[in-house]
């Protein structure tokens, strides 16, 4: 059989939706409509002579013929995204569209600050933020790369360091500890009003706090969970009750007049730096990028 032009593209996105099993997904990684996929694979399907997918409202799934196609052209497309990916090295600058997610607090205080800078220095990406505490598997999901606190790095993945080891502190109003005090120890705040915080594995974060030479984790009371700090501060700037921030964001609300008091029962040295994180093969069309 003569493999055409079409038959190639055609393969990439076969291979794009059975990784997914997802129109809308395999979509989003190649920036193409999912419609316009469906149209692409219908067509491939006709030229074959069998079908390849079997879809429902719900679900695709491969049929045995698509099975052993996947396996048989997986690692050739690859190999032949792998080459085209090297040709980077010709470039004078980066070009094409990055797709990231990452954190809230990373959008906030690392990404949005340099993106007018980015945008000068790299006119030829097109870049795509998605903002999202929850920890999703940043490839499965369409994404270039992620970028995550350290600790929170999955196994497989490749980390570099966007910034130092971050401080966290606890935080409160004026008006709230007018009201209620100042907790003086951390076992003071199983007494206090305090905005929990869920994480992006949907557990409850204990506060981590170092005191002269003791170490606790809290499981704070608190009638408030929040999954992001933006939704927290306004509360806690209202009198609401004590949260736990990290002191880049502590710092930044407090420059913009604010956040005047911080409650220094204790406090967690910098144990985490942020990350970005990626697979093998893409260090140079997305790390290049953050070299500003």
């Amino acid at each position: 059989m003569q493999i055409n032009r079409s038959d190639l593209a055609d393969c990439a996105y076969f291979i794009a939706i059975a990784r997914h099993r997802s129109f809308r997904r395999a979509g989003l990684e190649l920036g193409v409509s999912s419609s316009a996929l469906s149209h692409a694979l219908k067509a491939f399907e006709t030229r074959l002579g069998l079908r390849l997918l079997n879809r429902t409202n719900r679900s695709v799934t491969l049929t045995a013929a698509g099975e052993q196609l996947l396996q048989a052209i997986s690692d050739p497309v690859n190999v032949i995204g792998d080459a085209f990916e090297t040709l980077n090295r010709f470039r004078d600058a980066p070009a094409g569209r990055i797709r990231i997610n990452m954190m809230a607090d990373a959008a906030a205080l690392l990404v949005s600050p340099i993106l007018p800078v980015f945008m000068e220095r790299y006119p030829d990406v097109e870049l795509e933020i998605s903002v999202d505490n929850h920890i999703v598997d940043v490839i499965d999901s369409g994404f270039d790369a992620g970028i995550r606190y350290g600790g929170t790095v999955p196994e497989d993945m490749i980390a570099q360091r966007l910034s130092g080891e971050i401080d966290w502190v606890i935080v409160g109003a004026p008006s709230y500890f007018e009201r209620f005090g100042r907790p003086q120890h951390p076992n003071d705040l199983a007494e206090h009003r305090c905005l929990r915080i869920r994480l992006g594995d949907d557990s409850i974060y204990k506060w981590e706090l170092d005191k002269a030479d003791e170490s606790v984790a809290i499981d704070v009371p608190g009638m408030i969970t929040v999954n992001n700090a933006d939704a927290a501060l306004p509360a806690v700037l209202a009198g609401a009750g004590l949260t736990y921030l990290s002191e880049p964001l502590v710092s930044l609300w407090s420059r913009r007049g604010n956040l005047r008091s911080r409650c220094r029962i204790g406090h967690r040295p910098g144990q985490r730096s942020t990350c970005i994180i990626h697979r093998a093969g893409t260090c140079r069309r997305v790390c290049g990028c953050w070299s500003i």
